[in-house]
């Protein structure tokens, strides 16, 4: 009978535990990798965003649709930590956005990727070493970059520098480098506005097979209405 009653206990406590733990897992995987809440930001007196709100789970990729003045890439900025809101609450996976421009950017390094409109790459190096560079900032081992070049059709441009990139490599390279500390959150701003459809179509298909194949979450600012048929999740802005 005691045997019983320990194998019971010893049963029902197991179970107890295995519990907490799918109820904390599911927790985890339900804090959004971006989250905004009742953000304010202002530019020389000109009112950007009042009371923005937003929250982007884990694969939820997420469109910022508006015009030129919606202040779609001010929210990229401030996602990323390179701007700093008047007021409200910004989250990047759990982790709220930190005070000082030091902890902010260990936290950008450590879990945000950012797709500039502009390549910026080290012109005196070449695009691997690039990537082994920002792979160091990162705090990332800087190696292992054979994989990431060929599956953006890059590999056989991996010793070469940033001007002899074509303008197809070149945005390519710039998915590359952002990609190089495996993000939690990839930033997109205009990937695609300056691009015929079809190399739209293409660059926004290499975009969320590039997050999906990684593990990062995409948001992507544009005025660019064509991405709306590969990207459900759309944010309308309006201008100002």
């Amino acid at each position: 009978m005691l045997w019983r009653m320990r194998q019971f206990f010893t049963v029902a406590i197991w179970r107890f535990f295995l519990a907490s733990s799918e109820t904390l897992s599911h927790r985890r995987d339900m804090i959004p990798v971006l989250s905004m809440e009742n953000v304010r930001f202002a530019r020389q007196g000109r009112q950007i965003l009042g009371g923005f709100d937003l929250a982007v789970q884990q694969g939820g990729h997420s469109l910022l649709l508006g015009p030129s003045g919606s202040g779609k890439t001010t929210i990229l900025n401030l996602a990323a930590g390179l701007l700093t809101p008047e007021s409200g609450a910004i989250a990047i996976a759990g982790t709220p956005m930190p005070a000082s421009a030091k902890a902010r950017d260990a936290l950008r390094r450590a879990h945000i990727g950012i797709i500039f409109q502009t390549l910026r790459l080290v012109s005196a190096l070449t695009l691997v070493e690039n990537l082994e560079l920002a792979a160091r900032l990162s705090g990332k081992p800087a190696d292992g970059f054979a994989d990431l070049l060929n599956t953006l059709g890059l590999g056989h441009r991996a010793d070469a520098r940033p001007r002899e990139l074509s303008q197809g490599e070149a945005q390519r390279a710039a998915i590359a480098r952002a990609l190089v500390s495996k993000p939690k959150l990839l930033l997109a701003d205009e990937p695609t506005s300056a691009l015929d459809d079809a190399n739209a179509h293409a660059v926004a298909q290499l975009l969320l097979q590039s997050a999906q194949t990684h593990g990062s979450t995409l948001v992507v600012a544009t005025h660019d209405a064509r991405l709306k048929r590969h990207i459900g999740h759309v944010i309308a802005l309006k201008a100002a």
